[in-house]
């Protein structure tokens, strides 16, 4: 491995210009899911010019996108992603809350490095398969709508992922290590209420308020939340309160609900009693209610074979060197996180290692950018969010790890981890990720007895618990309104 591992290095480090460049103009054009129009193109194009073919809008999601080089098996997938969040713009490199253009989009979690890691990655492995041989198909998936879309899940219900053999990925965080948990499933839906619309002073009882029927939905989901599993989350946003006019019975509302449990079939029991609600709040104000179901995606499935051949790499790649200026920014940036920043963040670590996490969070308290790799442990912990790389893990083996990109303690979707996005840290912790994949994806390659040792984990788990894709046929990605 160690000449993969200086091949891997010397390609990267040559080009790191570049790739910093790719990460800061994504960065620039913030685009939500299923709109990253100028995102995917950048990136697809890129791979273009690195002689990848490249097939756009795959399955016919928008700005989805495969790009593939080489031919026949094994098929090994890189995973890039590229969407932000709305209402997060930042200045970058600025350690106050700050933006030239409030309210518009913002790189909130990462994404901008996510996706152009993943294209450093392929760059990688490409050179490596050109110079030394190698049978194959290396693949870069380009999976729009992460955040709030569960693109890839789409991308697996069309069948994308149909023959890869294994896929890796990655995530930016404060530290270096692996994703080595499960995750909550998840299913988002909307429930809109039309009644009717009144004088709400003159001849109020000649309407019927949809407001009113969210307003006791919502109140009726509080109370159910004492009656779910332990780990399970409702989340919900009113998104149409049916106008600004006080004096007008409101004749429609929304609601859109996000819902999240440690299995999907946990989440789908929760959803079908929030429909129940849904139609007593209905029946309570006399207004007509319809579901739109959003998406879904499962709980991530975890293949020990191919974490600990990732690891290994993480070990071999440890962590970047910070300079002074780094530091010293980070040191700004640490000064406007509250104490329960500080600990949910050493919590998160803590997640990955069982005990020696725990330890080693407890080492780093005062640190601001780790210069440690944190333990590896396989645990049966379930992490508290979600994500669409879940679906994927079910169809094939996945492993996926970190990288440290922003200061301890930064909490993922806020200003403070926009503003770190565009920074040499961010650049120098998406590096070390590209070289982690890429060496990983080239072991795949090289070592068909490791690949099996994969599949053979991933089928033992299904026949256990066979998948089917939690997104229904009829269902289409939607941008974010």
């Amino acid at each position: 491995m160690q000449q993969i591992y200086d091949f891997v290095a010397d390609t990267l480090n040559a080009r790191q210009q570049m790739f910093s460049d790719i990460a800061d103009e994504i960065w620039d054009h913030p685009e939500t899911r299923f709109e990253e129009f100028w995102s995917a193109e950048r990136l697809a194009g890129a791979l273009e010019e690195e002689g990848f073919s490249v097939a756009r809008e795959a399955g016919a999601i928008p700005n989805a996108f495969i790009a593939s080089i080489g031919s026949g098996k094994p098929v090994i997938a890189v995973l890039g992603e590229y969407d932000a969040l709305a209402g997060l713009s930042q200045q970058a490199h600025c350690p106050q809350p700050r933006s030239t253009t409030p309210g518009a989009n913002g790189h909130g979690c990462g994404h901008n490095l996510l996706g152009t890691a993943a294209f450093a990655a392929a760059v990688a492995a490409k050179a490596w398969l050109e110079q030394h041989g190698g049978e194959g198909t290396l693949r870069f998936y380009g999976c729009p709508g992460e955040e709030g879309g569960s693109g890839k899940t789409f991308m697996v219900r069309e069948g994308l992922f149909d023959d890869v053999d294994a896929a890796v990925t990655w995530h930016p965080e404060a530290f270096a290590g692996m994703f080595s948990s499960s995750t909550l499933a998840n299913i988002q839906a909307a429930w809109r209420f039309t009644g009717v619309a009144a004088h709400a002073a003159n001849s109020p009882h000649l309407g019927r308020s949809a407001l009113d029927a969210v307003t006791l939905m919502t109140t009726g989901s509080n109370f159910l939340n004492e009656h779910i599993i332990e780990k399970a989350r409702v989340h919900y946003a009113i998104t149409d309160t049916g106008g600004i006019s006080p004096n007008v019975v409101q004749a429609q509302a929304e609601v859109l609900y996000l819902i999240r449990a440690p299995e999907m079939a946990d989440a789908q029991q929760i959803y079908q009693r929030i429909e129940k609600i849904a139609q007593g709040a209905a029946l309570m104000t006399e207004t007509q209610v319809s579901c739109r179901f959003e998406k879904a995606c499962s709980s991530y499935l975890p293949n020990r074979t191919l974490e600990a051949a990732m690891y290994h790499a993480v070990q071999h790649y440890a962590t970047p060197e910070w300079n002074e200026e780094e530091l010293a920014f980070a040191r700004q940036i640490r000064d406007t996180l509250s104490e329960n920043d500080l600990q949910n963040s050493l919590q998160n670590i803590a997640r990955t290692g069982a005990d020696a996490g725990t330890a080693f969070a407890r080492r780093h308290q005062q640190t601001l950018l780790i210069d440690e790799v944190a333990p590896y442990v396989a645990n049966d912990g379930i992490l508290p969010g979600s994500t669409d790389v879940g679906d994927v893990s079910w169809k094939t083996p996945v492993a996926q790890c970190f990288s440290p990109c922003f200061t301890v303690g930064t909490p993922l979707h806020t200003w403070q981890l926009v503003s770190q996005g565009r920074t040499s840290i961010a650049h120098k912790g998406m590096l070390h990720a590209g070289k982690i994949m890429a060496a990983t994806a080239i072991k795949l390659f090289n070592d068909p007895a490791l690949l099996q040792a994969c599949q053979h984990e991933l089928a033992q788990q299904l026949a256990e618990r066979p998948y089917q894709c939690p997104i229904p046929k009829n269902v289409t990605p939607s941008p974010l309104k």
